[in-house]
């Protein structure tokens, strides 16, 4: 993944400053869905996963809208598949599964699959203004790409059951006061503050111990106390004693930006 970026035909992704920006590109269809682009989609996280020069990732729309959904220019869009292999979670890997954050800079629209794609990601920030909605059964189908795992995760039971089983609209305040969005912003703010963040995980984050607490994030909601501890400690003996905690401290004490040594790719516990 160089830095003049790798164009595809419905993904575009270009690093910079340590950050890589994934762009959804098909701005005259407000970027739906199609299975090409899931399997770009897919493709870029699994670069920024192996990259050890890229410490974010920031997704986004090209245009107005973040994603509106599946392709509805066909009245087939949902027929049964021909194919045994067919998955309802498209986009392989999932944005959880990369060892750097994802962000969601959510800038337009975002509806069905748009939406629970953004949910597969670690943060996001949402454009007021927008339409939002898992509109998926005033279409005839059900939320997908996990969905009914990543949003109780996010929200809760009783929220989530309301917006999957209604399909309502929703705005970008109402996201943020229900815990699915950490900000909403203007729509010219949101891939700015997007950026911003990336950027400052990528100079004041040990890329190690990030992979490790996302990991960690992503894997224990059904574990209990005493499992979660386990695995915390664990974690922590994996970078304990080791150049990146000591360059945490020194890089503080010498009030300068850190220079971080360990690596998810080269550095990740066998065990995890």
């Amino acid at each position: 993944m160089g830095a003049n970026g790798l164009d595809h035909e419905h993904v575009v992704v270009t690093v910079s400053d340590r950050v890589a920006l994934v762009t959804l590109d098909r701005p005259e269809a407000r970027n739906s869905f199609t299975g090409r682009m899931g399997a770009e989609l897919g493709a870029a996280y699994a670069r920024c996963d192996v990259d050890d020069d890229v410490r974010a990732v920031v997704v986004t729309g090209a245009g107005d809208a973040f994603c509106a959904g599946a392709e509805m220019s066909r009245a087939d869009t949902f027929d049964a598949p021909e194919r045994v292999e067919f998955t309802s979670s498209p986009v392989r890997p999932p944005a959880w599964q990369v060892r750097k954050p994802v962000i969601a800079a959510v800038n337009g629209h975002a509806i069905g699959i748009g939406l629970t794609l953004a949910m597969q990601c670690d943060i996001r920030i949402m454009a007021t203004g927008a339409k939002y909605a898992f509109v998926h059964v005033r279409r005839g189908v059900l939320p997908d790409a996990h969905s009914h795992w990543t949003v109780p995760r996010a929200i809760g039971f009783a929220r989530t059951a309301e917006l999957f089983l209604t399909g309502r609209l929703f705005t970008a305040d109402e996201a943020v006061a229900i815990g699915l969005a950490s900000r909403a912003l203007a729509p010219a703010d949101v891939l700015p503050a997007a950026l911003e963040l990336a950027r400052d995980i990528a100079v004041h984050t040990a890329p190690l111990s990030v992979a490790l607490s996302k990991w960690l994030l992503w894997s224990t909601s059904p574990l209990g106390a005493d499992e979660t501890d386990a695995l915390e400690t664990a974690m922590h003996l994996a970078v304990m004693g080791r150049v990146d905690a000591r360059e945490g401290i020194l890089s503080f004490v010498e009030n300068r930006e850190p220079r971080w040594r360990l690596s998810p790719t080269r550095d990740w516990p066998e065990w995890a």
